[in-house]
């Protein structure tokens, strides 16, 4: 239930705080009073998008809170828990919007985003706005609330997903088959292309290794003398690894009589006859990697020539060559066994076509199951309203499958005996639209436990007993344990309200701000009066509103 609303520097409020409490409450006032400022206002704690400008003109910025009570079980603490935020029996909304736009909200003292708050929304009120009666008329809607209706969003989504499938397996299909048709006129090509790359047998990155070992023989004829006379010098023997050799071999044999003149010099012989060593083994590995077979640098050769003249053919680098010759193996391959494939992916498209139409079929029952449902439900509530003769009927067609079903929904009526039915937009007049708009919106949140209901000019379009019997539909909803705010200009509809708020424009130092105002015993009179006599209330349109209050 919605307790409080306060809103300071909103439009043309600059502060009010209103109490409401269970049951009908009503709000009236003349055109143009600013009872649709206090709908904009909830709207906007709550997280609807709505009009941009809100904050009152000098004000730095607007802010507005609202207070809820829920218990336990009210589906509003299960978005709380999801959310991270606090939970408990009082709900406080707080959202504040900056003079440049900007806007912040609070949950229970959490900052919040709007996407939370019109995830609490959903739970917490049910706005039946001026507008509605469009998508009663638009029969492109009518589908999605008879599922609302029906609480079908399961088997909905079971055909969504089923029809995904269908179109996933379908485009597949069809893909496998272009790729087959484009294979297939390319198929001589592909067929001598794949031969010889297959003989030629490149591998990802050969060409840089072959260049790398071509360079090296090459190389190899040039330095390899001059590298084996480094050899020779080096080694042992003659060389200066065997000379040194004996250098430290007769240092070291007199040594020990040279009272240790001699250490520095065994000590610098050692180490260069260590990193001699290093270099001997140097140049002989160097002559390994030169040593090579005349025959060998020729089959390199016209190995690397054969692969950059094939690279050159097919205009693909010579290092790619080796990934273009398996994507042209890869594409005889799907050539080869494209059959297969095209059975395999039919197959698969049947079988998704035959799942789809077993969803969509159980969904077209439970619609037939929900239509049902829907038309005892709106008979019984057409009844109160003066319409008892009316006969609402929503009608199934097949139409084209698509992602919600095959179902072509439509709500027609009859609103005399013995009448052809047709579309509501059609048959009935405006104030049974909105009677059928009040009947319907009662049917579709006649299990939403804990809503706010609030109704906005509902009623409008009738008059007497009409209006009298909208009331009373209103009344009764509020009494069933739930909360209504209606806003009205019926004095029928006024009269049955439990608690009663004047809007009314005020100019103070020359600005114009909105005042809502609780009223009485004798105000409540007054203002029903009005609604029934005008700006000039007489003794009449007083008896009148007392015979009205008193029911």
């Amino acid at each position: 239930m919605l307790r409080s609303l306060d809103i300071r520097d909103m439009i043309i409020i600059d502060r009010l705080d209103l109490e409401f409490r269970p049951g009908l409450n009503v709000l009236t006032g003349e055109t143009g009073a600013g009872k649709s400022i206090l709908l904009d206002a909830l709207g906007f704690v709550l997280g609807w998008r709505g009009r941009a400008e809100l904050v009152r003109a000098g004000a730095e910025q607007g802010e507005v809170v609202a207070v809820f009570d829920i218990d336990a079980a009210h589906p509003a603490q299960a978005v709380l828990a999801e959310a991270g935020l606090p939970g408990g029996p009082e709900l406080i909304l707080r959202r504040v919007n900056q003079q440049d736009g900007r806007k912040t909200a609070w949950v229970n003292d959490r900052r919040a985003s709007g996407d939370v708050l019109r995830a609490l929304s959903d739970t917490l009120v049910e706005l039946h706005g001026q507008q509605d009666d469009r998508g009663l008329l638009n029969p492109r809607v009518h589908r999605a609330l008879l599922d609302e209706f029906g609480a079908l969003a399961g088997p909905v989504e079971t055909v969504r997903a089923a029809w995904n499938k269908l179109r996933t397996a379908e485009t597949a299909l069809v893909e496998a088959e272009d790729r087959l048709a484009s294979a297939r006129a390319e198929e001589d090509f592909l067929r001598h292309a794949g031969k010889e790359l297959a003989k030629l047998a490149p591998e990802p990155g050969e060409d840089a290794e072959l260049d790398a070992r071509r360079r090296l023989m090459q190389a190899g004829q040039r330095i390899g003398e001059d590298v084996e006379k480094a050899a020779q010098a080096l080694g042992s023997g003659e060389g200066a690894e065997g000379r040194m050799g004996d250098a430290l071999r007769w240092l070291e044999g007199v040594a020990d009589k040279a009272d240790g003149a001699l250490e520095a010099p065994i000590s610098a012989l050692g180490r260069a006859l260590a990193e001699l060593g290093e270099a001997v083994d140097g140049v002989e590995a160097a002559l390994e990697a030169l040593a090579f077979d005349p025959s060998e640098l020729e089959r390199v050769e016209e190995r690397l020539f054969a692969i950059r003249a094939a690279a050159r053919k097919h205009g693909v680098a010579p290092d790619d060559l080796g990934a273009f010759a398996a994507g042209i193996a890869a594409r005889l391959a799907a050539l080869d066994k494209g059959a297969d494939d095209i059975a395999a992916l039919a197959k698969a498209r049947d079988a998704a076509s035959v799942a789809y139409d077993v969803a969509a079929t159980a969904l077209t029952a439970a619609r037939a199951d929900a239509a049902r449902g829907l038309d005892a439900a709106m008979a019984g509530e057409l009844e109160p309203l003066k319409m008892e003769r009316a006969v609402f009927t929503t009608e199934i067609a097949e139409t084209t499958p698509g992602p919600e079903g095959r179902d072509a929904v439509t709500f027609t009526v009859a609103t005399n005996p013995g009448a052809p039915g047709g579309p509501l937009n059609k048959i009935a007049s405006g104030g049974e639209l909105s009677r059928f708009l009040l009947a319907l919106k009662v049917c579709l949140t006649r299990d939403a436990a804990g809503l706010t209901m609030i109704f906005d000019e509902i009623d409008r379009g009738v008059g007497g007993a009409t209006a009298d019997a909208v009331g009373r539909r209103l009344k009764t909803l509020a009494d069933e344990g739930g909360q209504v705010l209606v806003v009205t200009h019926s004095p029928q509809v006024a009269a049955l309200g439990a608690h009663h708020w004047l809007v009314a424009k005020a100019v103070t130092n020359g600005e114009t701000l909105t005042r809502v105002t609780p009223l009485g015993e004798a105000a409540r009179i007054d203002e029903v009066a009005r609604m029934l006599s005008g700006e000039n209330v007489t003794d009449e349109a007083r008896a009148a509103a007392r015979a009205l209050l008193a029911g």
